[in-house]
């Protein structure tokens, strides 16, 4: 619970040997490989657990990159703290944060037949409106979904961000951010294409290219692109996901005339002969009798307040993730 660990789980993390490094702006770099051995008899109680990462900045970092919609809890030292990685329990992580900063992937070294998904796309992927600790965005219904299908060799990777669009922008230098980050076509190869095994992807991207005033076609010819090069890469799944209502959306998006081109790009994901197969995420969450999502899929919460006509909850989250059909993967 908490910041605590489990008892005797905890490896320092080195670099070229080296307990510490400078990263430059804008580079990445891998650690040295650490291994975790468990005993049998713990594996069991492992599943499901999260994997922590410790780290310390010593000094004065700079802008740093982060994940803001992680949904999930870390736990901070107080200001000048000093390092505490080595501890296993929580007393010296008063503070939280529901981002993740720094790290971007954590690679495992795992059987050759293990399937590794790409969830790729925007804040739908990312999971706005989903449960904070909860594990319920669309991505995470898939993963249990292929673990119960194929066991343990399944690896899901979520490569959602909030705001992305497949055009814009079209250049994403350091001192000028975009808030959706780079756009599909600009960061396939460093999300998607870089990760290891990679053999499928799920493809939901468009909404904020129409909420931008993109046309129909313009969407449809960066699909045609961001399909062709991850074709490139060899024999490499792709579903295409339709994408979901904004009608009625406070947004641009939430136009009549928007969700036109919504309607337009969706009939070209399921007629166009693009992708390997699709998953009908429009279907599943949107009500024929208004356009808009769902009513039952619309959050409400006591804290959270009403939805907003894009981004579903939970059980909206679970429709999308039972859409995919997981012998694609097969």
């Amino acid at each position: 619970m908490g910041a605590n660990i489990v008892a005797g789980t905890n490896r320092p993390v080195a670099f070229s040997g080296k307990p510490s490094l400078i990263v430059a702006p804008g580079a990445a770099v891998f650690s040295d490989a650490v291994t975790i051995t468990l005993p049998s008899s713990s594996l069991a109680a492992m599943d499901g657990r999260k994997l922590a990462v410790s780290f310390h900045v010593a000094a004065t970092s700079g802008p740093m990159t982060w994940h803001a919609k992680a949904l999930q809890t870390s736990y901070l030292t107080r200001p000048g703290a000093g390092p505490h990685g080595s501890e296993e329990t929580d007393g010296a992580f008063p503070f939280t944060t529901t981002s993740w900063y720094f790290l971007d992937a954590v690679d495992v070294m795992a059987n050759t037949d293990t399937r590794v998904v790409c969830a790729f796309g925007d804040s739908i992927t990312d999971g706005t409106a989903s449960t904070l600790n909860g594990d319920d965005r669309w991505p995470d219904v898939l993963s249990r979904r292929m673990h119960a299908a194929y066991g343990n060799s399944v690896s899901v990777v979520n490569a959602g961000i909030g705001g992305n669009r497949i055009l814009t922008p079209a250049t994403y230098p350091p001192p000028e951010p975009f808030a959706g980050g780079p756009s599909a076509l600009q960061r396939l190869e460093r999300d998607v294409l870089s990760l290891s095994g990679l053999t499928g992807v799920v493809l939901l991207e468009g909404i904020n290219d129409i909420s931008a005033g993109a046309t129909a076609d313009a969407i449809i010819g960066g699909m045609r692109e961001l399909i062709s090069r991850i074709r490139a890469r060899g024999p490499i799944k792709i579903v295409g996901a339709t994408i979901t209502s904004s009608f009625g959306n406070t947004g641009r998006g939430g136009t009549p005339e928007a969700d036109q081109r919504r309607k337009a790009v969706n009939d070209f994901i399921r007629t166009g002969r693009l992708f390997d197969a699709v998953a009908d995420f429009d279907r599943a969450t949107t009500d024929p009798a208004t356009g808009s999502l769902k009513p039952e899929f619309q959050p409400n919460s006591s804290t959270g307040g009403p939805g907003d006509l894009l981004h579903p909850n939970r059980a909206g989250y679970q429709a999308m993730g039972n859409a995919v059909d997981v012998q694609v993967f097969k």
